[in-house]
């Protein structure tokens, strides 16, 4: 693991209107780390993740990459950088097969046609240096695969770009038992490859199986950001739901006023009873 961060964010906002989604989020990602973003529902996850990508522009804050301060105005700006993201519902065409998948909206060409067998040759070097055995044909339509072998070509599609940052949501949603061990092992070989991995789940199990850091997200804040082995699997989920476990997460006051209450109030004010009976 490099001891220098890939991405690092620090204080970043995102409102739409008068809605906050995001306050003063923190968030570190290294090479060849698996870092996992959890987070209830609704807690700022997939809008954290398109302000990294350059779906949402942030209202402020710094986003640092490679040491270096960037601005990213679109996806292609996150894809220069080498920030790929797989999301939810891979993004595949069911008509076509892998090779197509693999190089939609970039295909190489040789003259005024499409240059299949170059594009054939990486998408199966992509495959192989993943360690993908899974896959019979690299011409088979993608509505033939299964939901693990799915997951597995959007994820060889975000790394055939040289990319650097891979972002994982949800991958194993929806997978069986033997799919989601699959997915996990190629989760893990990237960041042991070199690669910065973000990984989006809502399964604990699937965190602590391949996670180093675990960064936790409560009502658009950031509630604590730990290494896998400092934190048990009850923290992490109190965490989640509290934003605070113990003297890990956010302070009391800033608790009370993620979930609408005033940390200055009094109880006589809340409730009329002077001696603040509920």
């Amino acid at each position: 693991m490099s001891s220098s961060p890939l991405l690092e964010l620090h204080g970043i906002n995102k409102s739409f209107g008068p809605v906050q989604v995001l306050r003063n989020v923190d968030f570190v990602a290294y090479p060849g780390e698996v870092t996992a973003l959890v987070g209830d529902n609704g807690a700022g996850k997939s809008t954290l993740v398109k302000c990294i990508g350059g779906i949402y522009p942030i209202d402020s804050g710094t986003y640092l990459y490679d040491g270096r301060p960037v601005t990213v105005h679109s996806p292609r700006d996150a894809s220069a950088l080498g920030v790929e993201i797989v999301y939810q519902d891979l993004a595949l065409c069911d008509n076509l097969d892998i090779v197509q998948n693999m190089f939609l909206g970039r295909e190489r060409t040789s003259g005024l046609v499409l240059d299949e067998p170059t594009m054939e040759r990486m998408a199966g070097e992509t495959l192989q240096r993943l360690s993908v055995r899974t896959v019979k044909s690299l011409r088979q339509l993608v509505a033939s695969l299964s939901g693990g072998q799915r997951q597995t070509v959007a994820i060889a599609k975000a790394v055939l770009w040289n990319s650097r940052l891979v972002i994982l949501d949800e991958p194993t949603a929806a997978l069986g038992v033997a799919q989601t061990a699959q997915v996990l092992e190629l989760v893990r070989q990237l960041a042991d490859q070199g690669l910065g991995v973000v990984l989006i789940s809502h399964n604990m199990n699937d965190v602590f199986a391949v996670a180093d850091h675990i960064a936790c997200l409560f009502l658009g804040q950031t509630a604590a950001q730990v290494k896998a082995t400092d934190v048990t699997y009850s923290q992490v989920v109190e965490l989640i739901t509290a934003g605070r476990s113990g003297d890990i997460g956010l302070a009391p006051t800033a608790v009370g006023a993620a979930n609408g209450v005033d940390p200055t109030a009094s109880p006589i004010a809340e409730t009329g009873d002077p001696n603040g009976a509920l």
